[in-house]
């Protein structure tokens, strides 16, 4: 017969046993596996819609689409200038002359070289002939020649200079010298505009706007000399390059001529809203990652994940940056999407947007 259990009349006894107990069964059981870790925190912003993208207004310039700056050749004192601006010119129309001394006696000079080298070669050619001069002493004869002939040309060349010459019919737009006056070589004497060129707008737009325009564009000229009258011009070349100091592109928009149209006249180019500018957004610049030419990505938040998104890159304007691809509302990532990958989970850190990023 079993001996009888004795009771644990202790409390103290009693709760030592039960600590024993959970302390051995911990023991046996398997080791729990580690917390997984937080998804990594970003910051987010809203997508607004593009308020530049209205009609764009850009004051410029009329002008001719050929407008030359006549000079002289070479320099001397300009003896005569018998037009003034204003005045109506006819193509092949002497416009002034500079006193032809120095350049006539530069022609003398070269033609009486090119003579004496020619006489030098003859000479020398018979005495080849008898044998009492080199081939050598020969054909430096010969190059002498040919760089007379050549100085003689390019003196006569400048003499036919000393006039000024209308290159076109047209008019003058701007006399810059005076008969009298001691001009240098290349120094602008008139400005003479071709009217039979058509007449053009020229402005600068800024860069972050360059996208909006398109060879072929309708435009609207508004001329500050015809008060309540719009012209219908259209857009005819694109600067490839931007200005280095203001970072404008130039524009040339071509406008229907009239008598009562000048050169030099301000006017205003009003470009209508570009097609489909109704999709055009607005996202902050830090918002944009791989960016290249016209293509660029962005971090598109969708409940607690994010979604690696192509967009339409259009250009910065400001701290913002202005694509297609989104739609006005969506939450894209700002800062923390260096090293996110597509759908990756995520968790917003700041707390104003988390209820709306969530919902």
């Amino acid at each position: 017969m079993a001996p009888p259990l004795r009771r644990l009349r202790s409390p103290t006894a009693l709760s030592a046993l039960l600590a024993s107990g959970l302390l051995v069964l911990g023991a046996c059981s398997p080791a729990g596996d580690p917390a997984p870790p937080p998804p990594p925190a970003v910051e987010t912003a809203l997508v607004e819609p593009d308020g530049s993208g209205g009609g764009l207004t850009v004051s410029g310039a009329l002008e001719r689409q050929r407008e030359m700056n006549l000079s002289f050749r070479v320099g001397g004192v300009m003896t005569a200038l018998t037009v003034d601006a204003g005045d109506p010119v006819s193509a092949g129309q002497v416009l002034a002359r500079i006193d032809p001394a120095a350049v006539n006696a530069r022609v003398t000079q070269a033609g009486a070289d090119l003579e004496r080298a020619r006489r030098d070669l003859r000479r020398d050619e018979a005495l080849f002939a008898q044998g009492y001069v080199s081939t050598q002493r020969l054909e430096d004869r010969r190059t002498a020649v040919t760089a007379a002939q050549a100085a003689y040309d390019a003196a006569a060349f400048d003499g036919r200079w000393s006039r000024l010459i209308a290159p076109a019919s047209g008019v003058v737009l701007e006399r810059l010298a005076q008969a009298g006056e001691v001009v240098q070589p290349g120094q602008t004497v008139l400005r003479v505009a071709d009217l039979s060129s058509p007449l053009v707008l020229r402005v600068p737009v800024a860069d972050r706007d360059i996208s909006r325009v398109a060879i072929g564009q309708e435009v609207r000229a508004v001329i500050d000399s015809l008060p309540g009258e719009a012209l219908a011009g259209r857009v005819v070349r694109v600067g490839q390059g931007a200005d280095p100091r203001t970072g404008a592109v130039a524009v040339e928009i071509e406008v229907p001529g009239r008598p009562d149209l000048r050169s030099g006249l301000t006017a205003k180019a009003v470009f209508p809203a570009a097609s489909g500018v109704q999709d055009v957004v607005r996202a902050p610049a830090e918002a944009v990652i791989e960016a290249s030419g016209q293509s660029a990505y962005v971090f598109r938040l969708k409940g607690d994940r994010v979604t690696r998104t192509q967009v339409v890159f259009l250009g910065f304007d400001g701290d913002h940056a202005r694509l297609r691809g989104l739609a006005p509302g969506d939450r894209v990532v700002t800062a923390g999407g260096g090293f996110l990958s597509d759908g990756e989970r995520v968790r917003i850190a700041d707390a104003s947007a988390l209820s709306g990023a969530l919902k």
